[in-house]
């Protein structure tokens, strides 16, 4: 049985609004939000009607009462402020990606042993449930022997130098912020890849604004892409020699697949309606993992954080993408 836990939610920015409502879809306690500004916080607080507001990051962690921690603040912030929840104690579900590099990911996976408390990396597209379902189809053979991938994540973003997309000091650029998620399905279905070719283009201030990857396997081929310029379809294709399987449209947070299967000629569409925006299954499963004195998900663990950003590491070292304070 899950656990009833109190949140608390540091960073307000967009996706934090998201995800709170998400959480008052659950059994789960919104306890208390942070943000650098009182003020902020109390507006957060006043908008959704519940919640203890800080003015500091510092003072949240520290409340005795709170028992798992959610960070949506920009990237270069997820390492410092996670290891410092997780020495207070606290159980922590920390936004993609999380951390810049695998360096970081160690130290947080370290931290969260020596602690001995609960981190997951809040991939939510893992928990969503056509996708989930997907994965497992894939992996029980419905389509025999996956040997394609093909999936993308573009979409046309404001151009702002200073804003956390594009600002290498906030850890910018499309890799980490939405090629995450083609290389996570690719990953997940696949693995990691025995060799990857990179191509991609640079802004002017260093980060990726587009990065397209070819995933070489014995067995077949993944092809992943982000990019920050315009937008693509969103729909993950992917093949096996008995059928296929496509994660409708915006795929990454679909209510949706189709299944065809070669040997019938026939499609089906498959329909899973989200609860809520569809944070609700990755808290679930953080309360479902505390519950069982878990401290990581065997759906999402650490290890594939490891193997995901390390695979990150190398598209970004390929295309001369490197963070000031790295």
């Amino acid at each position: 049985m899950s656990k009833n836990l109190n949140w608390g939610l540091v960073g307000l920015g967009k996706i934090t609004r998201s995800f709170a409502a998400d959480l008052q879809l659950t059994s789960q306690n919104l306890y208390a939000v942070a943000s650098r500004s009182l003020e902020k916080a109390e507006s957060f607080v006043s908008e959704i009607g519940k919640g203890q507001a800080y003015g500091s990051y510092e003072e949240l962690v520290s409340d005795s009462e709170v028992d798992i921690v959610y960070i949506g603040t920009p990237h270069n912030s997820h390492h410092q402020l996670a290891i410092k929840a997780m020495q207070a104690g606290k159980h922590v579900l920390c936004e993609k990606p999380l951390g810049v590099n695998r360096r970081q990911v160690d130290e947080m996976v370290t931290s969260a042993k020596e602690n001995g408390v609960f981190l997951m990396e809040a991939l939510w597209t893992r928990f969503n449930p056509s996708v989930a379902e997907v994965i497992s189809r894939v992996r029980q053979g419905d389509i025999g022997n996956t040997n394609y991938v093909n999936v993308d994540f573009h979409f046309p973003a404001e151009i702002n130098d200073e804003g956390r997309l594009f600002n290498p000091e906030l850890a910018g650029g499309s890799i980490l912020d939405i090629g995450i998620y083609p290389l996570f399905l690719a990953y997940v279905l696949k693995g990691i890849p025995n060799k990857m070719t990179i191509n991609g283009k640079l802004h002017h201030t260093g980060v990726d604004s587009q990065m397209f990857a070819n995933l070489e396997y014995d067995d077949g081929i993944a092809q992943v892409s982000s990019g920050l310029l315009s937008k693509s379809d969103m729909v993950a294709k992917i093949g096996g020699d008995k059928g296929s399987f496509f994660i409708s449209e915006t795929w990454h947070e679909t209510d949706s697949y189709t299944w065809f299967n070669r040997e019938t000629g026939k499609r089906e569409v498959i329909y899973h309606p989200r609860n809520g925006k569809g944070f609700t299954y990755e808290i679930e499963e953080c309360s479902r993992c505390i519950s069982e004195g878990k401290l990581e998900s065997d759906k999402w663990s650490w290890e594939d954080s490891l193997n995901l950003v390390g695979m990150m590491d190398e598209i970004r070292g390929e295309l001369g993408v490197r963070y000031p304070f790295e």
